[in-house]
Protein backbone atom coordinates (compact mmCIF):
# COMPACT_ATOMS: atom_id res chain seq x y z
CA UNK A 1 0.00 0.00 0.00
CA UNK A 2 2.77 2.44 0.97
CA UNK A 3 4.84 1.50 -2.06
CA UNK A 4 1.85 2.06 -4.39
CA UNK A 5 1.08 5.42 -2.80
CA UNK A 6 4.67 6.60 -3.23
CA UNK A 7 4.75 5.52 -6.85
CA UNK A 8 1.49 7.37 -7.54
CA UNK A 9 2.82 10.51 -5.84
CA UNK A 10 5.99 10.51 -7.90
CA UNK A 11 4.08 9.91 -11.14
CA UNK A 12 1.70 12.77 -10.46
CA UNK A 13 4.54 15.08 -9.43
CA UNK A 14 6.49 14.36 -12.59
CA UNK A 15 3.44 14.95 -14.77
CA UNK A 16 3.28 18.52 -13.48
CA UNK A 17 6.77 19.15 -14.83
CA UNK A 18 6.05 17.99 -18.37
CA UNK A 19 6.32 20.81 -20.87
CA UNK A 20 8.51 22.96 -18.63
CA UNK A 21 12.15 23.84 -19.18
CA UNK A 22 13.02 21.90 -16.04
CA UNK A 23 11.19 18.72 -17.05
CA UNK A 24 14.08 16.69 -18.46
CA UNK A 25 16.50 17.26 -15.58
CA UNK A 26 13.84 16.96 -12.88
CA UNK A 27 12.43 13.82 -14.49
CA UNK A 28 15.85 12.13 -14.41
CA UNK A 29 16.49 13.39 -10.89
CA UNK A 30 13.12 12.29 -9.49
CA UNK A 31 13.37 8.80 -10.94
CA UNK A 32 16.22 8.18 -8.56
CA UNK A 33 14.14 9.06 -5.50
CA UNK A 34 12.38 5.74 -5.32
CA UNK A 35 14.27 2.67 -4.25
CA UNK A 36 12.47 -0.16 -6.03
CA UNK A 37 14.31 -2.84 -4.08
CA UNK A 38 13.17 -1.70 -0.66
CA UNK A 39 10.01 0.23 -1.47
CA UNK A 40 11.23 3.29 0.43
CA UNK A 41 11.59 6.92 -0.55
CA UNK A 42 15.25 7.80 -0.50
CA UNK A 43 16.81 10.57 1.50
CA UNK A 44 17.37 12.39 -1.76
CA UNK A 45 13.65 13.22 -1.98
CA UNK A 46 14.04 15.31 1.16
CA UNK A 47 17.27 16.85 -0.10
CA UNK A 48 15.61 18.26 -3.20
CA UNK A 49 13.47 20.52 -1.05
CA UNK A 50 16.08 21.48 1.52
CA UNK A 51 15.53 24.96 2.89
CA UNK A 52 18.35 27.27 1.78
CA UNK A 53 19.57 30.41 3.50
CA UNK A 54 19.21 33.55 1.38
CA UNK A 55 21.91 36.19 1.90
CA UNK A 56 23.09 39.55 0.62
CA UNK A 57 26.55 40.13 -0.85
CA UNK A 58 27.97 40.52 2.67
CA UNK A 59 26.59 37.13 3.74
CA UNK A 60 23.88 38.69 5.91
CA UNK A 61 20.80 36.48 6.06
CA UNK A 62 17.77 37.91 4.26
CA UNK A 63 15.41 34.94 4.49
CA UNK A 64 14.95 31.29 3.64
CA UNK A 65 13.36 29.41 0.76
CA UNK A 66 13.05 25.86 -0.58
CA UNK A 67 15.87 24.69 -2.83
CA UNK A 68 13.88 24.37 -6.06
CA UNK A 69 12.41 27.92 -6.26
CA UNK A 70 15.76 29.38 -5.16
CA UNK A 71 17.39 27.85 -8.24
CA UNK A 72 14.46 28.72 -10.49
CA UNK A 73 14.66 32.39 -9.46
CA UNK A 74 18.46 32.56 -9.22
CA UNK A 75 18.45 33.97 -5.68
CA UNK A 76 21.74 34.48 -3.85
CA UNK A 77 22.16 31.86 -1.12
CA UNK A 78 24.81 30.56 1.26
CA UNK A 79 26.89 27.58 0.17
CA UNK A 80 30.28 25.95 0.72
CA UNK A 81 32.90 24.06 -1.28
CA UNK A 82 35.44 21.64 0.17
CA UNK A 83 38.85 20.83 -1.32
CA UNK A 84 40.69 17.82 0.15
CA UNK A 85 44.38 17.35 -0.67
CA UNK A 86 46.45 14.25 0.06
CA UNK A 87 50.06 14.10 1.24
CA UNK A 88 51.24 14.29 -2.38
CA UNK A 89 49.41 17.61 -2.84
CA UNK A 90 46.86 16.01 -5.13
CA UNK A 91 43.26 17.25 -5.09
CA UNK A 92 40.40 14.83 -4.53
CA UNK A 93 37.83 15.30 -7.29
CA UNK A 94 34.37 13.81 -7.48
CA UNK A 95 32.25 13.17 -10.54
CA UNK A 96 28.68 14.22 -9.88
CA UNK A 97 25.99 11.56 -10.23
CA UNK A 98 24.11 11.29 -13.51
CA UNK A 99 20.82 12.15 -11.75
CA UNK A 100 21.92 15.48 -10.25
CA UNK A 101 19.51 18.32 -10.98
CA UNK A 102 22.24 20.35 -12.67
CA UNK A 103 25.86 19.81 -13.71
CA UNK A 104 25.20 16.06 -13.80
CA UNK A 105 28.20 13.82 -14.55
CA UNK A 106 30.68 16.72 -14.38
CA UNK A 107 33.92 16.56 -12.43
CA UNK A 108 34.19 19.00 -9.55
CA UNK A 109 35.90 19.57 -6.21
CA UNK A 110 35.67 17.14 -3.31
CA UNK A 111 32.30 18.24 -1.94
CA UNK A 112 29.78 21.09 -2.26
CA UNK A 113 26.54 21.80 -0.45
CA UNK A 114 24.53 24.26 1.66
CA UNK A 115 24.32 24.76 5.42
CA UNK A 116 20.98 24.08 7.06
CA UNK A 117 18.95 26.58 9.01
CA UNK A 118 20.59 27.41 12.35
CA UNK A 119 23.74 25.53 11.31
CA UNK A 120 27.14 27.21 11.17
CA UNK A 121 29.08 26.73 7.95
CA UNK A 122 32.01 25.43 10.03
CA UNK A 123 29.74 22.63 11.26
CA UNK A 124 28.00 21.98 7.94
CA UNK A 125 31.25 21.27 6.08
CA UNK A 126 32.08 18.37 8.41
CA UNK A 127 28.55 16.98 8.25
CA UNK A 128 28.38 17.06 4.49
CA UNK A 129 31.88 15.69 3.88
CA UNK A 130 30.92 12.65 5.97
CA UNK A 131 27.51 12.24 4.29
CA UNK A 132 28.68 12.64 0.72
CA UNK A 133 32.25 11.29 0.71
CA UNK A 134 32.38 9.18 3.87
CA UNK A 135 35.39 11.13 5.14
CA UNK A 136 36.42 13.08 8.22
CA UNK A 137 39.37 15.43 8.59
CA UNK A 138 40.29 18.87 9.83
CA UNK A 139 38.87 21.62 7.62
CA UNK A 140 39.99 25.24 7.50
CA UNK A 141 38.28 28.23 5.91
CA UNK A 142 40.22 29.91 3.07
CA UNK A 143 38.08 32.45 1.23
CA UNK A 144 34.60 33.22 -0.12
CA UNK A 145 33.38 34.17 -3.58
CA UNK A 146 30.12 34.89 -5.38
CA UNK A 147 29.11 33.52 -8.75
CA UNK A 148 25.93 33.38 -10.83
CA UNK A 149 25.41 30.99 -13.70
CA UNK A 150 22.32 29.92 -15.70
CA UNK A 151 22.09 26.31 -16.84
CA UNK A 152 20.55 24.78 -19.95
CA UNK A 153 17.66 23.30 -17.94
CA UNK A 154 16.46 26.76 -16.90
CA UNK A 155 17.87 26.67 -13.37
CA UNK A 156 20.23 29.38 -12.11
CA UNK A 157 23.00 28.83 -9.57
CA UNK A 158 23.76 31.97 -7.56
CA UNK A 159 25.88 31.30 -4.52
CA UNK A 160 27.99 33.00 -1.92
CA UNK A 161 30.41 30.12 -1.64
CA UNK A 162 32.68 29.58 1.39
CA UNK A 163 35.77 27.56 0.49
CA UNK A 164 37.41 25.14 2.94
CA UNK A 165 40.62 23.09 2.60
CA UNK A 166 41.46 19.79 4.26
CA UNK A 167 44.27 17.24 4.28
CA UNK A 168 43.70 13.49 4.22
CA UNK A 169 45.05 10.27 2.72
CA UNK A 170 41.83 8.50 3.63
CA UNK A 171 40.10 6.82 0.69
CA UNK A 172 36.56 8.16 0.22
CA UNK A 173 33.47 6.00 0.57
CA UNK A 174 31.02 8.19 -1.35
CA UNK A 175 27.25 8.16 -1.39
CA UNK A 176 26.48 6.59 -4.78
CA UNK A 177 23.33 8.70 -5.11
CA UNK A 178 25.50 11.82 -5.11
CA UNK A 179 28.86 10.73 -6.52
CA UNK A 180 29.46 8.70 -9.68
CA UNK A 181 33.23 8.42 -9.33
CA UNK A 182 36.27 10.01 -7.72
CA UNK A 183 39.99 10.44 -8.29
CA UNK A 184 43.04 12.31 -7.03
CA UNK A 185 44.77 14.63 -9.50
CA UNK A 186 47.76 16.97 -9.34
CA UNK A 187 47.06 20.65 -9.79
CA UNK A 188 49.13 20.95 -13.01
CA UNK A 189 47.29 17.97 -14.48
CA UNK A 190 43.91 19.44 -13.48
CA UNK A 191 44.73 22.77 -15.13
CA UNK A 192 45.77 20.93 -18.27
CA UNK A 193 42.52 18.94 -18.34
CA UNK A 194 40.34 22.01 -17.80
CA UNK A 195 42.18 23.88 -20.53
CA UNK A 196 41.65 20.98 -22.96
CA UNK A 197 38.09 20.03 -21.99
CA UNK A 198 36.42 22.70 -19.83
CA UNK A 199 32.98 21.24 -20.52
CA UNK A 200 33.86 18.22 -18.36
CA UNK A 201 34.14 20.33 -15.19
CA UNK A 202 31.67 22.27 -13.06
CA UNK A 203 31.50 26.00 -13.59
CA UNK A 204 32.17 26.83 -9.94
CA UNK A 205 35.37 24.77 -9.95
CA UNK A 206 36.59 26.62 -13.04
CA UNK A 207 35.70 29.98 -11.52
CA UNK A 208 37.36 29.55 -8.14
CA UNK A 209 40.35 27.36 -9.09
CA UNK A 210 42.80 30.27 -9.59
CA UNK A 211 42.11 31.46 -6.03
CA UNK A 212 42.30 27.88 -4.74
CA UNK A 213 45.77 27.56 -6.26
CA UNK A 214 46.79 30.92 -4.82
CA UNK A 215 45.72 29.94 -1.30
CA UNK A 216 47.13 26.42 -1.64
CA UNK A 217 50.56 27.72 -2.58
CA UNK A 218 50.41 30.31 0.19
Amino acid sequence: MIKSTIQTFLTESLSLLEGTTESNSYFRYARGFFDRRSGRVKERFRKMEDILILVDENDRETGTMAKTPVHQKGLLHRAFSIFIFNSRDELLLQQRADEKYHSASLWTNTCCSHPRQNEEVSEAVHRRLKEEMGMQCKLEFQFSFIYKMPFENGLIEHELDHVYFGRSDELPQPDKDEVKSWRYVSMPKLLEEIDSNPENFSIWLRICLPRVIEHFKG
